[in-house]
């Protein structure tokens, strides 16, 4: 039976990665026109033609509502300019790209409806101005992976007009260029000016890029394979590598490189914050929001050896959060509680967890945390699984009575598969104060949770409910939980795998 589920899941994803990418393509313009935009469309056409994608051009903007967009992968904003969009339009743009579609902007996006919060965090960047059309050097990096950049040198010459943006670029996105700020006149960015980047955000896959101003920018090879990439990798046919078979530390340097903040609704027993509402029960209201950290939830702190240790006060719900997705891994890190708890916890087990394949909007579970598979980082139950959102997984357990109207499922390898969650059937943690090593392999849909070397449960056929159907859900961010308890992490390392290794093969049934 599990061979002949992995088998039509494969089958699945085979016919969506068959499936023709589609594209908007939108030009429409309230502030300045850049007469490139009739130049980019022919190139973009080009590209269509040859990857023989579907592409749609527009600047009718009541295209962007529910039912058009279902039909488009990829928003691209060409050249955009101004306010563009009502109310009900950027609603449907948003709800299009939070559903894990892609967008593309070039050059002007960055000038496109610059009042509206939820897209200037989506670009990463606002315009603010732009000194005469010239050359400078871009400086590639090319430590990310992204095939948008791959076929460039590490320094590359362009002549193009170069955006000051009205504040430093956001954290996080991930930078493929930056201007060298030596090589042309009228920079103000202050030496740090990153012009390219990618990054997911709220559930969406975002690429931007600065160039695109001339008409001959759209002749130029270097900028069209970098859109023709950036279309791949936004549409989800194309992954970053971002791993090997080698450990890859994700606290090492600066943290923040790897990982990103997002914080929900303080609860109303949260002191010295302003604007709490005393009624809170912390999850319904306004989220904090991405990396807005004003309490230090989330802090990286120095150990004994000098290694960096995330200390999660857990004062507030909230995430730390990779900044890429992974698939097919075995991740490794360990972890000891704090003293201190909070509302609305304060009578509960120490709780926080490691949630993975994390997808969607961050505030789609709680009003806090992604769709995502947990491995349950809890007192008395470290290695158990919940499941969170929209996300699904098949687990081998046995009834063990009810508490309440809830049935209580245990795993037993030998079980019937259930789709809710499910308690471990032995304890392997240490006492408080001590650290505990907790390990996750995952490969194509299975995943083994294990705690201080002993494995505590294996799941089967990783999937998620998207627009009415269940999809394979094979790859996604992975999160920390801060939920109402101090707790320590470090060592977080992880690596890339081509099967579940052979030592946890006799687990799997």
């Amino acid at each position: 039976m599990y061979k002949k589920v992995i088998l039509i899941f494969v089958l699945m994803v085979q016919v969506l990665n068959a499936q023709k990418t589609s594209i908007l393509v939108f030009s429409k313009t309230e502030g300045h026109r850049h007469e490139s935009i009739e130049a980019g469309k022919r190139a973009i056409e080009r590209i269509a033609n040859k990857k023989e994608w579907d592409v749609v051009f527009s600047e009718d903007a009541e295209l962007l509502n529910p039912k058009d967009l279902s039909g488009f992968d990829v928003l691209f904003f060409l050249n955009t300019s101004g306010d563009i969009l009502n109310e009900s339009q950027q609603n449907a743009m948003q709800s299009f790209l939070t559903n894990g579609k892609g967008f593309i902007g070039t050059h002007a996006a960055t000038d496109t409806e610059k009042d509206w919060e939820w897209y200037v965090n989506l670009l990463g960047a606002t315009f603010a101005s732009h000194p005469k059309r010239q050359t400078a050097t871009l400086r590639i990096n090319k430590k990310h992976g992204h095939p948008a950049v791959s076929h460039l040198n590490d320094e590359e010459v362009f002549f193009d007009e170069w955006y000051n943006f009205k504040n430093p670029v956001a954290q996080h996105v991930n930078v493929l260029a930056t201007l060298d700020e030596s090589t042309y006149s009228g920079k103000r960015m202050g030496g740090e000016h990153p012009i390219t980047w990618y990054h997911h955000y709220d559930g969406a896959r975002v690429f931007y890029t600065g160039l695109g101003h001339t008409i001959a920018s759209y002749s130029d090879d270097r900028l069209l394979n970098q859109i023709e990439a950036g279309i791949e990798w936004a549409s989800g046919k194309v992954n970053v590598k971002t791993l090997t078979s080698k450990w890859k530390p994700l606290l090492d340097d600066d943290p923040f490189t790897n990982w990103d903040v997002f914080l929900g609704v303080p609860h109303g027993s949260v002191k010295n914050l302003s604007n709490v509402d005393v009624c809170s029960d912390g999850k319904k209201g306004h989220p904090l929001g991405l990396n807005q950290d004003p309490k230090n939830v989330f802090d990286f702190i120095k150990g004994g050896r000098g290694e960096n240790i995330v200390h999660v006060s857990g004062e507030i719900y909230g995430a730390l959060t990779t900044k890429q997705e992974f698939g097919n891994y075995h991740l490794k890190l360990k972890m000891k509680w704090g003293q201190k708890k909070w509302e609305p916890r304060l009578d509960a087990p120490r709780d926080s967890g490691l949630l993975y394949h994390c997808k969607g909007p961050y505030s789609a579970f709680w009003n806090v945390w992604m769709n995502a598979q947990e491995l349950q980082i809890q007192e008395g139950d470290i290695g158990d699984f919940y499941a969170l959102g929209t996300a699904v997984s098949d687990v081998p357990a046995k009834s063990q009575g009810t508490v309440g109207k809830r049935k209580i499922m245990v795993y037993d390898k030998e079980g019937n598969f259930h789709t809710g969650n499910t308690k471990k059937a032995v304890d392997h943690e240490k006492q408080n104060g001590k650290w505990n090593t907790v390990e996750l392999i995952t490969y194509n849909g299975t995943s083994i949770h294990i705690v201080n070397g002993k494995v505590v449960m294996t799941l089967y056929h990783s999937r998620e409910k998207k627009n009415g159907k269940m999809m394979p859900l094979h790859r996604g961010r992975i999160q920390i939980q801060s939920e109402g308890a101090e707790v320590f992490y470090k060592q977080i390392k992880i690596k890339s795998i081509e099967k579940i290794p052979r030592r946890y093969q006799k687990y799997l049934r």
